[in-house]
């Protein structure tokens, strides 16, 4: 391993060969120019589909009817950012004043996630923060599998505060001690604090396998239902001084579509590390202590500023639908993993949001996205991801090198499904994007006799068994009406006998 003049890690060819034969565990590391130029041809090849996808009007009338129903009413966003932004300022005042842990005193928050990109579906309820933490000197990055993961050690020894969190050798910065002293503070901080709204409670959630985050779920204090979640996410700031890892020092590729003055402007901001440990067994030791980069805050800046002029979506004649695309497809995500929740497991919004990067660098310019094309390119959009399944190629839009549909990352299997999966939808109109269909009232009519059923199994083929096919639902409708009927027949032949019977006594 040499060390190069920034203080930053370079690898051998060596180090190149050991880490390109650990492909049990990632996608492989820095190929050659040609190979890395053919996969990025292949990846775009997978991203074009047809320019004009047939579509009918009833189909594009429903996309946009959906389209609409995703957005957020402004009173639900307004209650859910009152809880979450006074939870984030109680907690980075208790951070600052806590003696306990002084690393964490000049700790910051830096809003991330899809609520603060304006791309939440549904409802404001998911929520993520990255804690910020600072070092106090240059990294030494050593890349642990295709760029995503890394070994953080601190370029020279300190007697700063960091020091508690410092592996044996003093310089390589423990994500496990750096996670588990989150959960801590955040537990111990839950317990004075008070929510804005009374009726509701935060609670601090188990530690997920594998995961960055310490979660809290925002409950009423007399129901289990949860209506908040948020994501605490330690990142460890590499300063903008210091270049990006080598893996992904040359930047997304946004010439074409935002310029190269502002890829520019995106390489010389800072990039983070979050906690997070390398899939697989038989870890070494310094793959259990990995980071995992993070450029979460530039893909918000990126889908903010999304315009290929700057005066896209400044007024309503120029609004785009490219958030909307992505929202859709968001959705479309969501309902196919509540669809096939086995088999789909690996499937997540952010496969989604990288085929859309990498379709809007491709489809650039701000008239390719017209509103009124809404439905066209949403199918467009659709089409991308089916083609990254189908060709098992999605890099990384930072880090080309990374494949996240790789069989490491993405089992074959399960990538196989997923195009299949999205080839249905788009054949049969996007059924999981569609309302239900309404129930039709029940039709109270003339009583048909019920003829009795006989004990006996039918025969094989025969249409005896067509009321056991039917709905429950259906079934049990029919029952209390007939016994309704039945019950006033019965109180129509009682009741000339009854005014007898009480004639007769009322004499005697």
């Amino acid at each position: 391993m040499m060390e190069g003049e920034d203080g930053e890690t370079s690898l051998t060819e060596r180090d190149q060969t050991e880490e390109e034969t650990n492909g049990e565990l990632s996608p492989p590391v820095l190929s050659p120019p040609r190979q890395r130029q053919r996969q990025q041809q292949k990846a775009e090849e997978g991203s074009r589909v047809a320019e004009e996808p047939e579509i009918s009007p009833q189909l594009a009338r429903w996309i946009r009817i959906r389209a609409q129903e995703l957005k957020i009413r402004q009173k639900d966003r307004q209650w859910a950012a009152e809880q979450v932004n006074d939870f984030r300022d109680s907690l980075l005042k208790f951070l600052k004043n806590n003696d306990d842990q002084p690393y964490f005193q000049s700790a910051e928050f830096l809003n991330s996630g899809s609520y603060f990109e304006m791309l939440k579906i549904h409802s404001p309820n998911e929520f993520d923060m990255m804690l910020i933490l600072r070092p106090p000197s240059r990294l030494v990055m050593t890349m642990l599998d295709g760029g995503l993961f890394y070994q953080i050690d601190l370029c020279r020894s300190t007697r700063s505060a960091i020091r508690a969190f410092l592996l044996e050798n003093e310089r390589t910065l423990s994500a496990s001690k750096i996670l588990s002293e989150t959960h801590r503070l955040v537990r111990k901080f839950i317990r004075t604090y008070r929510v804005p709204d009374e009726r509701c409670r935060w609670v601090v959630n188990r530690k997920r396998p594998n995961s960055p985050a310490v979660t809290l779920s925002l409950f009423r204090t007399d129901s289990s239902e949860e209506l908040i979640s948020a994501d605490v996410v330690p990142a460890l700031e590499v300063h903008s001084s210091q270049a990006w890892p080598l893996a992904a020092r040359n930047g997304p590729d946004v010439d074409d579509w935002l310029g190269k003055k502002t890829r520019q402007e995106i390489k010389s901001l800072a990039c983070f590390f979050v906690p997070k440990r390398l899939k697989g067994r038989n870890l070494s030791e310094a793959e259990k202590e990995s980071w995992r980069i993070s450029f979460s805050h530039i893909e918000k800046k990126i889908i903010r500023s999304h315009g290929n002029k700057k005066t896209c979506c400044e007024s309503t004649a120029t609004k785009c639908c490219r958030k909307q695309c992505l929202k859709l497809l968001k959705c479309l995500i969501e309902g196919l993993k509540q669809r096939f929740p086995r088999q789909l497991d690996g499937l997540c919004s952010y496969h989604g949001k990288t085929a859309f990067l990498h379709t809007l660098s491709i489809r650039f310019k701000d008239s390719m996205w017209a509103r009124r094309q809404l439905p066209n390119c949403f199918l467009l959009l659709l089409g991308a991801l089916e083609g990254h399944a189908r060709s098992g190629l999605l890099p990384h839009f930072f880090v080309p090198d990374c494949n996240l549909f790789s069989p490491a990352a993405f089992p074959r299997r399960t990538l196989v499904f997923l195009s299949r999966a999205l080839e249905e939808q788009r054949r049969e109109g996007l059924p999981l994007l569609k309302p239900p269909a309404p129930v039709p009232p029940l039709a109270l009519g003339p009583v048909s006799p019920v003829s009795p059923v006989s004990p006996a199994s039918p025969a094989a083929g025969s249409d005896t068994s067509t009321e056991d096919s039917r709905p429950v639902s259906q079934l049990q409708t029919r029952s209390p009406e007939v016994h309704s009927l039945n019950a006033g027949f019965i109180m129509k032949i009682l009741l000339p006998f009854a005014i007898v019977l009480i004639s007769v006594l009322f004499i005697v």
